[in-house]
């Protein structure tokens, strides 16, 4: 693995990480569908004004928008607006754990799709003990209220929709030689245009214009919208959609840091023993095994990522 790839896992881990940050706070002022519209709106503008900067242009063909229509519904519409619906009663920890079940639906979802023709141990190890890392760190029995029963319901529905959305990117989209830029440009303006279809019907509630909301709303969509989506797109096209996949669990780890830091979360030995196990269970994941001269051959001609390697 190439110190580009680890950069991108990272940056993308702290971009991520921050997120059920700001949008605790952009909920302050703003309702869920309001919320994730403004912010794909921002990052649809960013993305798709730089790819027509370097001379791209977002891709053509009743095919291939259908595929990203159906990406951004899982991917963006659905697990977005869950996620924020979830964080007006409920605790952002708690979000962050929840999301830390993703590469579960991920390698479900491949595995129906055919992307993964065998589930190894070592991949069902990593699983296990990524999920275990993410609860000890974010020790939601350790909280008076981990949220309603209805915030914990949203979280696990959006969980298992972003999941999905990353085996579904890898088997539809990742292989059709589109710049990842304009992919994550058409897939962020699809997903606009169902919020908007959505606004009559679900976001009509009247705006506070508190500060920290809109400057929390304009950081999720610029940066964790916009700048995010372009790495994630790259990450699934170089590394598969379940490697990709792994970087919600160490962006558990940043939003658990950062709920020390600022909302005064206690960083005790959970957060330290769950960090450990998380950068584990991401190498399990990650780690590829060594193939015979046959089933090498077998590999490389099944494996969804092998004409990008």
């Amino acid at each position: 693995m190439s110190k580009y790839t680890y950069a991108r896992l990272a940056a993308l881990s702290l971009i991520w990480g921050s997120v059920f940050l700001w949008i605790k706070i952009s909920g302050y002022g703003f309702s869920p569908v309001q919320m994730v519209f403004i912010r794909l709106l921002l990052g649809a503008v960013v993305i798709v004004a730089i790819g027509y900067a370097r001379g791209l242009r977002l891709p053509k063909g009743a095919a291939v928008w259908g595929h990203l229509t159906m990406a951004a519904l899982l991917g963006n519409a659905i697990p977005w607006t869950l996620y924020a619906e979830g964080e007006r009663l409920g605790s952002s920890s708690v979000a962050a754990v929840v999301n830390g079940s993703a590469p579960v639906w991920t390698l479900a979802a491949a595995f129906l799709l055919g992307q993964e023709r065998r589930i190894s141990p070592a991949k069902i190890g990593g699983v296990v003990l990524g999920l275990g890392g993410t609860a000890l760190m974010a020790s939601p029995w350790n909280h008076s209220a981990a949220g309603s029963t209805w915030s914990v319901l949203c979280f696990v529905l959006g969980s298992v929709s972003f999941g999905a959305s990353f085996a579904y990117m890898g088997r539809f989209l990742s292989q059709r030689g589109i710049p990842p830029l304009m992919l994550a440009g058409g897939q962020l303006s699809a997903a606009t245009v169902l919020m908007l279809v959505a606004m009559p019907f679900l976001g009509l509630q009247a705006i506070e214009l508190r500060t920290d909301s809109v400057i929390s709303l304009v950081i999720l969509g610029v940066l964790c919208t916009g700048v995010a989506a372009l790495l994630n797109f790259t990450l699934i096209i170089k590394d598969g959609p379940t490697v990709a996949s792994t970087v919600t669990y160490l962006m558990t780890a940043v939003a658990v840091v950062l709920g020390g830091v600022v909302l005064g979360e206690p960083l005790d030995w959970t957060v330290w023993t769950g960090a450990a196990a998380v950068l584990v269970a991401t190498w399990l994941l990650r780690r590829k095994p060594q193939p015979t001269a046959r089933t090498g051959e077998v590999a490389s001609a099944a494996s969804p990522s092998a004409a990008k390697s």
